[in-house]
């Protein structure tokens, strides 16, 4: 059974599972997921608790899952929590999980904390079994036009919230903006609102002058900018990359191969393919996919040679090699590049000053 980590809470007011599989790589829902299984084992009376880590090849899983079976000497109930931090519990574990899970003991709980799995591992025999004899929970990260709404509700939940209309529309957007990517940090913004600012209304310039700048970016979300027509937001994810000290070389790479993958996915389109084909055929999946859905009808076949070709100069900038009519820094060129592909993906499409290298 799988249940989403918003619906967890309501989930287990009907009762527990003996078998709970959480994983996800969002720390903060993650965690909160864990402590809200925790809180209801305690209350149904497991006051016993085992707390196993998986960390390196050399794991006596018979100590850890072993005794499970025993009698506790000092509980009627037990919960018993298995992290495996890698999301790989090697030959001998993924036995000793299937084993488990195909006769899970009385009285005992178990909670399996697992990392973002890939395709493999969620096929994996031992995954399947942990999924087919509990709970799995899987933790979605909050995506950036989720994340506003997000932060409505922790405000609501300790009374708090932003004026109606386009007013609190901006305050939440400015929020999201300086916390996107860093939940953890989010919700102690959220908290310290709360210890600044009684329950009511919060303002534009409360908002503003509380919240820290604590935003964090990936790669990835480059590209969900990039896809996504997001000018704005690909020109502060750029900033926050270079700001955080993340290799060009790199991004470069990131930009370059989505921009492969798009003119791959073209071509395919262009020669009579079906687009559900064509992205299974490019192992595009997952967020990407919808990203990649709404992009490709708006590029055609000569707007990605053209940035393939811009890929191919920004290339040897990125590695000291000046091209004439571009910057000669290299993260005024990867901006460049990304907004020559990023603008016709816009609406509307609207550019602010450019950068100068």
């Amino acid at each position: 059974m799988q249940v989403r980590a918003d619906q967890l809470a309501a989930h287990l007011q009907r009762g527990l599972a003996p078998l709970y599989t959480v994983h996800g790589d969002e720390p903060l829902l993650a965690l909160e997921a864990a402590d809200t299984i925790r809180a209801a084992a305690r209350a149904a009376g497991h006051t016993e608790r085992e707390v196993h880590t998986v960390a390196g090849a050399h794991v006596d899983w018979s100590g850890i899952l072993g005794g499970a079976q025993a009698m506790s000497l000092f509980a009627d109930k037990r919960l018993i929590e298995i992290r495996i931090p890698s999301g790989k519990p090697g030959k001998d574990g993924s036995a000793a999980l299937q084993a488990h899970a195909a006769q899970l003991p009385e009285d005992t709980l178990t909670v399996v904390s697992l990392p973002r799995l890939d395709r493999m591992q969620m096929g994996s025999a031992w995954f399947g079994a942990l999924e087919a004899a509990g709970v799995t929970v899987k933790v979605e990260p909050v995506g950036r036009a989720a994340l506003p709404a997000w932060l409505a509700r922790r405000l609501a939940a300790q009374g708090q919230h932003v004026a109606p209309g386009p007013e609190g529309e901006q305050a939440l957007a400015r929020f999201a903006d300086r916390v996107e990517g860093n939940l953890m940090a989010a919700a102690q913004e959220i908290r310290k609102l709360a210890l600044l600012h009684p329950p009511g209304t919060l303002s534009a310039a409360q908002i503003e002058a509380a919240v820290l700048p604590v935003a964090r970016y990936d790669i990835f979300k480059l590209g969900e900018a990039l896809l996504g027509g997001q000018v704005a937001r690909l020109r502060r994810v750029l900033a926050g990359l270079e700001a955080e000290g993340e290799a060009a070389v790199l991004v470069h790479w990131a930009i370059a191969d989505d921009i492969r993958a798009l003119r791959r996915c073209r071509q395919a389109l262009d020669a009579g393919q079906p687009l559900a084909a064509v992205l299974r055929e490019q192992r595009i999946w997952g967020p990407k996919e919808a990203l990649y859905e709404r992009a490709l009808p708006r590029l055609d076949a000569a707007r990605l040679d053209a940035a393939l070709a811009d890929a191919h100069r920004c290339d040897g900038i990125v590695k000291g090699l000046p091209q004439p009519g571009w910057p000669a820094s290299p993260w005024a060129a990867l901006e460049q590049l990304a907004l020559r592909l990023a603008l016709p993906l816009a609406q509307p499409a609207r550019s602010g000053p450019a950068r100068r290298g």
